[in-house]
C-alpha cells in the first residue's frame, strides 16, 4: 500500500521570492471569457503565463548553478531526481545556527538525505528569511564520504547566506551532490521506507527550477 506526501510550497501570483529577487506575476495569457471568440463561442479555455526568477518555491540546484561547465537540468538522469530512496534526519543547531546530523556514512549512501530542523513552519512570514540554519563543515565532510545522491532541507540556504563564498553549494554541486532548499512537511515522513521525487523540467542552461517535490511512503497494510 502506497500513500504520497507533499513536500513542496505552492506557487502563487505576488509570493516572496529569495530576498532581493523579484516576486512571480502568474496570470492569464488568455482568460476564458476572453478565448471563447477563438472556439466560436462553443468552447473557452485558459492559457496562463508565468514570469518569475527560477529560485522561487522549492527548487532543486543542478550543478550547472554553481559550475558553468557541469550538468544543467536537461542533463540530470531522471534516477537522480525520482524514486530515489529517502531517509529523513533532525538536524541539530548550534548557537552559530550550524546544522550536524547523528548519522553514519552507510545509512546515507545512495540515498536522497532530507534534513529536517522544523525552519519550514516559518513559510510565508518576515520571519523565514531571517538568518537561518545552514550546513556545517562536519556535516558536509560527512555528506561527501557517504555520497548520497541528493541532499533537501525544509530552510531557505544550505549555506550561511553571510558566507559569500558558498562553501555548501560549492563541494556538494562539484560533488555531484544535488540540492533541493525550500521543502517542508518532513514530519509526516518515517526516517526510512519511503521514496522521494524532486523532478524538474529538461531545461537547457537550466541551473535551478521549482519542483513539486513528494514521497511515496510504504506503508505494511496488515495483511499476509
Amino acid at each position: 500500500m502506497k500513500r504520497f506526501v507533499e513536500l513542496n510550497h505552492i506557487l502563487e501570483d505576488g509570493m516572496m521570492a529569495y530576498p532581493g529577487l523579484p516576486r512571480p506575476k502568474i496570470e492569464a495569457f488568455l482568460d476564458h471569457q476572453a478565448s471563447r471568440s477563438r472556439y466560436e463561442g462553443q468552447a473557452e479555455f485558459y492559457l496562463g503565463k508565468v514570469e518569475m526568477v527560477c529560485n522561487v518555491g522549492t527548487y532543486l540546484d543542478s550543478p550547472f548553478h554553481r559550475f558553468p561547465d557541469q550538468a544543467d537540468l536537461s542533463q540530470i538522469p531522471l534516477g537522480r531526481v525520482a524514486g530515489i530512496p529517502g531517509i529523513v534526519i533532525d538536524g541539530i543547531a548550534s548557537k552559530d545556527r550550524s546544522v550536524t546530523i547523528h548519522a553514519e556514512g552507510e545509512e546515507l549512501r545512495g540515498r536522497a538525505v532530507l534534513i529536517r530542523t522544523g525552519w519550514d513552519k516559518r513559510w510565508g512570514t518576515e520571519s523565514y528569511w531571517e538568518p537561518g540554519p545552514y550546513l556545517s563543515k562536519e556535516l558536509i565532510n560527512l555528506l561527501i564520504r557517504s555520497k548520497p545522491v541528493l541532499v533537501g532541507v525544509d530552510f531557505w540556504n544550505v549555506d550561511d547566506t553571510m558566507d559569500p563564498s558558498r562553501p555548501v553549494h560549492t563541494r556538494l554541486l562539484s560533488s555531484g551532490i544535488l540540492i533541493v532548499e525550500h521543502l517542508c512537511n518532513l514530519s509526516a515522513l518515517p526516517q526510512i521506507g519511503f521514496k522521494f521525487y524532486a523532478v524538474p523540467p529538461r531545461i537547457v542552461r537550466g541551473a535551478s527550477f521549482p519542483v513539486r517535490a513528494f514521497a511515496e511512503v510504504d506503508e505494511y497494510n496488515g495483511r499476509g
